[in-house]
């Protein structure tokens, strides 16, 4: 999965592109539907009705929407945040898999040898089971966040720690973890395709792996096992390295049932272009991939096109069995000052939001209110924000089809004034307070594509977001 790393770890994290998350099998009840539906279409075809087009409804949430195509869309969660309320409700909206964040970390379970400490993750299992969504347990053994204790160990004394460390943990939740990185980012970056030093690589050597995935089985013969890495979302060294340990572990009957992409993403490094070819060359050994701690830093379309294609290629996969983002917000995403979430700093759903619920076939989702028909989506974010006036972008996105033109309305709540917009032709009711844009120029917009305009508003002493009206589009 992807680390969650500490902050003094940032420079390393980032040269290294990022990393964990774990998916989950396709629900039966779709299937089942699936099934009806075709049963009264033949029935209804025998009786001579025809049926009406266009009178299913898609899903207007990214749980919602990938459980309709047979995966699941997650998150990675922090305890200390589901006190918050808008936090606590994006997630249990948007989402129907979470990934405890720093919580099942050894650190965090078993600061003291054979003194286990479950509290913080106990809580986010419970809150995921109230809300009937699947948990992914991150992570069992791993050369960070480990207490001083474990390295410090002789290698005798640490087989018997991890394996111990395994069972206990396995045990504890039981029933309740869909899938578990077993092992985390064991591999060295860069053209060896080496193993990672680490007490357990170091003392060990490479039959650690092995062991731990046949320790983690013995304990929970349901749970998926996974192996969870970074930098192995295209074809290179590392990925191969993985490969080929995957490869001998089928070959061999070690019990491995999938392999994490972590698939954190940059301008500078995007996502790579042999991505899908990439899950589906390990998908063919007989594994489930999953996207554990997919984050894209960026903005606007280019971030949204990113994230679409990541979408695309999993569902090209039928492995490809769920996407995990690392985080709901960027006001809380680990690279810190960074955008590379679905949900800006103020919970507002950006461009990314809906061009990944768009290629899940779901529709809806503009911010602050906003949302949209089958032509068009739109999308808001806080762009800039002063202690007088603030300003806002909107992000119409075409559906399926090309449109060529479009309406929005934005509605800012009195006293607040918008006092200079861009890339679009405005005009307001009389009260002065809605604002509907229209494309100053050509309205063309490709079918998935994606255009924006801006606007300033002058707070006046009232800093709420504004409404955000549906898309019309021709």
């Amino acid at each position: 999965m992807l680390e969650t790393f500490d902050r003094t770890e940032r420079d390393d994290v980032i040269t290294r592109t990022f990393a964990d998350h774990t998916p989950m099998p396709p629900p039966r009840r779709s299937r089942a539907r699936k099934a009806l539906v075709i049963g009264m279409a033949s029935l209804l075809a025998a009786a001579g009705v025809t049926a009406l087009a266009g009178t299913a409804q898609a899903a207007s949430t990214l749980g919602a929407a990938a459980a309709e195509k047979g995966r699941y869309f997650g998150t990675a969660v922090a305890a200390s945040h589901l006190g918050e309320a808008a936090y606590a409700s994006t997630l249990d909206t948007e989402f129907n898999s979470v990934t405890p964040e720093n919580e099942m970390k050894w650190d965090a379970v078993e600061p003291n040898r054979n003194s286990f400490s479950f509290g913080s993750a106990d809580q986010i299992v419970s809150h995921a089971q109230s809300k009937g969504m699947k948990v992914r347990g991150h992570t069992l053994v791993w050369y960070s966040q480990l207490p001083g204790w474990v390295s410090g160990l002789g290698a005798s004394d640490l087989r018997t720690a991890m394996n111990n460390h395994i069972t206990q943990v396995m045990q504890h939740y039981k029933g309740k973890i869909h899938s578990w990185d077993v092992v985390n980012e064991a591999f060295q970056d860069g053209n060896s395709g080496a193993r990672r030093s680490s007490p357990f690589q170091d003392k060990l050597g490479d039959g650690h792996i092995e062991e731990a995935f046949r320790t983690a089985r013995s304990v929970d013969s349901a749970a998926k096992l996974c192996y969870n890495d970074y930098n192995t979302d295209g074809v290179n060294a590392k990925s191969n390295a993985v490969y080929n340990m995957v490869k001998d572990f089928k070959s061999r009957g070690v019990p491995i049932d999938c392999v994490g992409f972590q698939s954190h993403f940059n301008p500078n490094s995007p996502v790579p272009s042999d991505y899908r070819a990439n899950l589906q060359r390990f998908a063919d050994l007989g594994v489930d991939v999953q996207i554990t701690e997919l984050d894209i830093e960026g903005s606007g379309s280019a971030q949204a096109a990113n994230y679409s294609t990541v979408v695309n290629a999993c569902l090209a996969v039928s492995r490809c069995t769920g996407i995990t983002v690392w985080g709901v917000t960027d006001k809380y995403s680990w690279r810190a000052s960074g955008t590379p979430l679905l949900f800006d700093g103020n919970y507002n759903k950006k461009a990314a939001y809906t061009s990944t619920l768009a290629a899940l076939g779901g529709s809806g989702g503009g911010g602050g209110g906003g949302g949209g028909d089958a032509a068009c989506t739109v999308s808001y974010s806080r762009t800039n924000d002063w202690s007088d006036r603030f300003n806002g972008q909107v992000t119409v996105t075409a559906g399926s089809a090309a449109i060529t033109d479009w309406t929005v309305t934005v509605t800012v709540s009195s006293p607040q004034k918008v006092s200079a917009t861009w890339n679009g032709s405005p005009s307001w009711d009389s009260s002065g307070n809605v604002m509907t844009m229209k494309p100053s120029g050509n309205g063309s917009v490709a079918a998935g594509a994606s255009t924006s305009f801006g606007f300033t508003v002058m707070k006046n002493g009232n800093s709420a977001a504004p409404a955000i009206g549906s898309c019309t589009a021709s």
